[in-house]
């Protein structure tokens, strides 16, 4: 049995964009279950409960074949007392029979079901680690709420055709072959009469089949946009409620909601059509045949048994392949799930790393370089978000980057970090490309404080652990310490241990970033990224947490963006970004004796009584 650990089974085609297709125009045109196939390496990884569900389904499907033979042979007997011995034999072994087909039956559901957990469990493992993989630029093309729906109701789906509908399907499907058999060897005349009528109804099943498909997959596409609505206005309920769109929000997931339901109405009313028509076929058939036996057995050619055991074994059959009717429809919208999932696993993070990746220089250096690097993003190829940009930095320099609002200084760290690869240029750390070592080497050197801080649903000690998982207690209690999070923790019922809510709702800003501040202290690396490290605290705790980054820089190469100037006064060196490029560089007074943008920056920050280092 393969571990959880087991590698993805769908494959990733080489030439797959970075971006989910949600344009059924433009996906391949396809009307058929050849999505499904890509399961199937998820069921093969327990052979043994494939094997076992196939037993249990061959030994339900042979016990239910059997009670015609009994009846033919009850029915041709006869019921008279000479015959009572037969009869309660025969009846005894019904009796045996059903037993067999009660376990059988539970054996079946049992594997199927299992087997249908299994591999749902496994695939939605294998979406999210495949998630988690994906570069930036993929979730800047697709919402967050439609990859949600995929993960959660396209996998529920799947659960219910692999569990439920799959079992349906297996039995009855045996049950169609096991009765068309034994009509053959009952009655090759009558049977040769009913399969003729088998293309009338294979052919409404086909070709009515591609529109439910394509109704079925519309409907969970529509699905998903009211799941994408929902996931963007939810965590940003306070914004709603303080501009008082919870109306119009409201009517917005309503109308989506109505036109999931109207999708959905349309392909249930589909399927219901198609069932109809099958059921129809099936049945009226089979009783223009019954019509011409009974005829037989008045003429003789035939005995009431012989008729009886036919009529038993074509409507086991006319109840099977109505039953395969109505599972089909279910297929088919589970194909479109497994369509949806397999989008999401082909598609190819943009940022991997090499066939053989260089090692970085140990121990690290802290070095950092950009080469003449030129970069737009994906989502805007006309704008350079950086233009020609180089620089260098040195082991233990403090750089500050300064700049208006889209001048590129987030970039120059989404870069460093390797979220994106630049068109042109190079990127190095210790005078390595980082394209051409793993991303995760990278990033091991590299501690960022982000201006946005992200916090997760757990205790304030797991969010700072999230900066170094392997790390003791004391270790997390001297970074909470030294980023003055004990300064709130402490006042909380359970301190480090108090479980904070969804994206940290019961934290103010100051906060957050402290807790970030305490990761980043927590993770050590000889590089740091400051963005706007203490843009949200007050005066107090930005003396205190200021204090503690002096202390985690000393020693380290900084890169720190700030928007107020007073905070980067002692960097080593001020690079000034405007309009992506490098406007100046230099330290604050050879800044302000030099004039153009950087002055004029401060003029507008500084007080004329505080040109020494107040505050905005």
């Amino acid at each position: 049995m393969a571990s959880r650990q087991a590698k993805p089974e769908f494959s990733m085609p080489a030439n797959a964009p970075e971006g989910l297709q949600t344009d059924p125009k433009r996906r391949a045109k396809g009307h058929n279950l050849k999505p499904l196939a890509r399961l199937a390496p998820y069921l093969l990884r327990y052979r043994g409960k494939v094997a076992a569900a196939l037993v249990a389904l061959l030994a339900a499907a042979g016990a239910t074949l059997a009670v015609p033979l009994a009846v033919r042979r009850v029915i041709d007997h006869g019921f008279s007392a000479e015959n009572a011995q037969f009869v309660n034999q025969y009846f005894a072994m019904m009796l045996v029979v059903a037993g067999i087909l009660a376990l059988a039956s539970a054996g079946r559901y049992y594997f199927v079901t299992w087997l249908g957990e299994k591999v749902v469990a496994d695939l939605r493992t294998d979406v999210f680690r495949h998630l988690l993989k994906l570069s930036p630029a993929f979730y800047e093309k697709t919402h967050t709420g439609e990859v949600l729906s995929r993960l959660t109701a396209d996998t529920t789906q799947i659960k219910t055709a692999f569990g439920a509908t799959a079992s349906v399907a297996l039995r009855n499907l045996v049950l169609l072959i096991g009765a068309v058999i034994m009509m053959v060897v009952t009655s090759p005349k009558l049977s040769g009469l009913t399969l003729l009528a088998i293309p009338l109804i294979i052919l409404p099943l086909i070709v009515y089949g591609r529109k439910v498909r394509k109704l079925s997959r519309s409907a969970q596409d529509t699905l998903a946009q009211t799941a994408a609505l929902a996931q963007e206005a939810l965590p940003a309920v306070s914004v709603v409620q303080a501009y008082r769109q919870e109306g119009r929000l409201a009517e917005k997931f309503a109308r989506a909601t109505r036109a999931a339901f109207e999708s959905a109405a349309v392909r249930t009313a589909a399927r219901a059509v198609l069932t109809a028509m099958i059921i129809f076929i099936a049945f009226g058939s089979i009783v223009a045949v019954l019509w011409l036996g009974a005829q037989d057995v008045l003429a003789g050619r035939l005995t009431g048994g012989a008729l009886g055991q036919f009529v038993l074994y074509a409507a086991f059959a006319a109840g099977a392949l109505g039953s395969l009717s109505e599972v089909w429809g279910e297929m088919q919208l589970t194909a479109g799930a497994a369509e949806r999932l397999a989008e999401i696993m082909d598609t190819r993070p943009q940022i991997t790393a090499p066939s053989h990746p260089v090692a970085l220089p140990q121990p690290p250096r802290g070095e950092v370089a950009f080469e003449h690097v030129t970069f737009r993003y994906p989502t805007r190829p006309g704008h350079k978000a950086l233009d020609d940009v180089s620089f260098a930095v040195s082991p233990g320099e403090k750089i500050a980057i300064v700049g208006p609002s889209g001048a590129g200084k987030s970039t120059i760290f989404s870069l460093l970090l390797r979220f994106y690869d630049p068109q042109s240029g190079h990127v190095r750390m210790d005078g390595v490309d980082i394209r051409d070592t793993a991303p995760e080497e990278v990033r091991a050197r590299i501690a960022l404080v982000p201006q946005d801080t992200v916090i997760f649903t757990a205790s304030i000690a797991e969010n700072i652990r999230f900066g170094n998982p392997d790390a003791s207690d004391a270790d997390v209690a001297a970074a909470a310490h030294a980023a003055r999070v004990d300064a709130f923790a402490d006042k909380l019922p359970e301190g480090l241990n108090t479980m904070l809510g969804e994206r940290g709702v019961n934290l103010s800003g100051g906060q957050k970033q402290r807790i970030a501040i305490a990761r980043a202290i927590l993770a050590n690396a000889p590089i740091l990224l400051l963005d706007e490290a203490t843009s949200s605290l007050d005066a107090e705790s930005e003396r205190h947490v200021q204090e503690a980054l002096d202390a985690l820089m000393e020693g380290r190469t900084t890169l720190a963006i700030a928007h107020r100037l007073a905070t980067v006064r002692g960097a080593d060196r001020i690079i000034v970004m405007e309009d992506g490029k490098i406007a100046a560089a230099g330290t604050h007074d050879a800044l302000m004796k030099k004039g153009g943008l950087y002055a004029r920056l401060a003029r507008l920050q500084f007080t004329d009584g505080d040109q020494a280092g107040g505050g905005e």
